[in-house]
């Protein structure tokens, strides 16, 4: 049975969402569904993108079991979820996965990038090609293709609209797109996921300056050494098993000295990046774009 950490609980005077359109790519993982209920919880109509159609349904019952039991408190933001499914590589899935989220919830508001793919785990000689390009089909292209996609309704619905002498409200919308701290460090045995993830801190800065003009916020959090949890268990040893000089064979070992590296001394959780990504998409960062926020407990200090 899956449960969830506290990030359902949220401040009662937590009102940044109430009814903003937010679309969550890659809704059907652990991050996208956290993501899901923390911004349905507090009153956003949560458009949950993915292509895992059981996973979805997950997420859906999961927000929906959550709503309810608010429901019967007025002073608790009530918000909904629909679920769409969506292949980030395929440009056709994704417009219209867009069109009918906009037909059900109107121009969105936010978007949290979200989709990925983290690839094998195996050294530079040994990696295969075609993995590597499936990586670049799902963390750079099919990102792309997600704001690109999102933005355009969002420029659009910004041309008839009167300029505000409040700055901030020119720029109502806000995307965040997911990249990883692997981009900043190169992870070892992980040239394909530590390309991609660097090509969507790019990504997002050259897009940040593009779709500033339209209103438009774009920044990138990258997130490392999350868990515990079936995800944190499997990398260690894969990344045990990669017969990379960088790791020990030994996943306990591996998991041990990727912790002490950390000068916090401990893991992240999915509830403190739910909580950084709500920052960048709330007004909270109404004069930050084009920034990569890294969540990491300091472990790519002064890597930005």
């Amino acid at each position: 049975m899956t449960t969830m950490s506290n990030v359902s609980d949220p401040s009662l005077c937590d009102q940044r969402f109430r009814n903003k359109h937010v679309i969550i790519t890659g809704a059907g993982g652990n991050f996208g569904r956290e993501g899901c209920l923390y911004f349905a919880i507090r009153g956003a109509r949560v458009a949950a993108f993915d292509n895992n159609a059981d996973a979805l349904e997950e997420t859906l019952t999961i927000v929906n079991e959550q709503i309810s039991r608010k429901g019967e408190d007025s002073t608790k933001a009530d918000g909904q979820i629909l679920s769409f499914m969506c292949d980030v590589t395929k440009p056709a899935s994704v417009e219209a996965a867009v069109d009918d989220a906009v037909k059900s919830f109107g121009t969105p508001s936010l978007l949290w990038n979200n989709a990925g793919y983290q690839g094998q785990i195996k050294p530079t000689l040994e990696y295969s090609i075609d993995d590597f390009a499936t990586v670049m089909s799902v963390n750079v292209i099919g990102m792309f293709t997600v704001l690109q996609s999102v933005a355009k309704r969002m420029a659009a619905s910004t041309t008839d609209t009167p300029k505000s002498t409040d700055n901030s409200a020119e720029h109502k919308f806000s995307i965040v797109n997911t990249s990883s701290v692997a981009a900043l460090r190169g992870t070892p045995a992980m040239v394909a996921y530590s390309s991609s993830k660097a090509a969507v801190i790019a990504m997002t800065v050259s897009s940040a300056k593009d779709l500033a003009p339209h209103g438009i916020r774009v920044n990138c959090i990258s997130p490392a050494l999350i868990g515990p949890g079936f995800m944190w268990t499997r990398q260690n040893e894969l990344h045990a098993s990669s017969g990379s000089p960088y790791f020990s064979s030994d996943p306990e070992t591996v998991a041990s000295g990727k912790i002490n590296s950390v000068p916090m001394k401990r893991l992240g959780s999915i509830e403190e990046v739910v909580k950084s990504v709500a920052f960048l998409l709330s007004d909270d960062s109404s004069y930050t774009t084009a920034f990569n926020l890294v969540v990491d407990g300091g472990l790519s200090g002064g890597l930005h």
